[in-house]
Parts: C-alpha cells; structure tokens; sequence
C-alpha cells in the first residue's frame, strides 16, 4: 500500500508531496527537494498501513 505525504522541507519551506510505501516499517535515506534540489533525509516508520513517525530533516543533522 502507498500514502502520499506532505512535509515542509527543511531548507526552502516549500511543500513538497510524497508517496510513502507502506508495506516497509522503516526507512532512512535521502531525497532531493523537487524545489531547492538540496538533499533531505527522511525517516519514516509505518505499522498495519499507518504512519507512526516521519521526520524530514537537512542533510547535516
């Protein structure tokens, strides 16, 4: 199952959407801002198709 999300990126501001795979508890890895191209780290954990946590945050932290 896929969700999409909403976050604010850490560098710009700007509200970017994602899908999130839900079938995968965790997840830690880095995406480019679709706006400032700047890396951003997402961390994610899902449970029985739900988001339980999600952090987006710059790459130097």
């Amino acid at each position: 199952m896929e969700d999409e999300h909403y976050f604010i990126c850490p560098y710009c501001g700007e509200n970017i959407s994602m899908v999130i795979d839900m079938t995968v508890r965790r997840q830690r890895y880095f995406e480019d801002c679709e706006v400032c191209c700047k890396p951003i780290l997402i961390d994610y954990t899902a449970d029985n198709d739900k988001l339980m946590y999600f952090e987006a945050a710059t790459a130097d932290e």
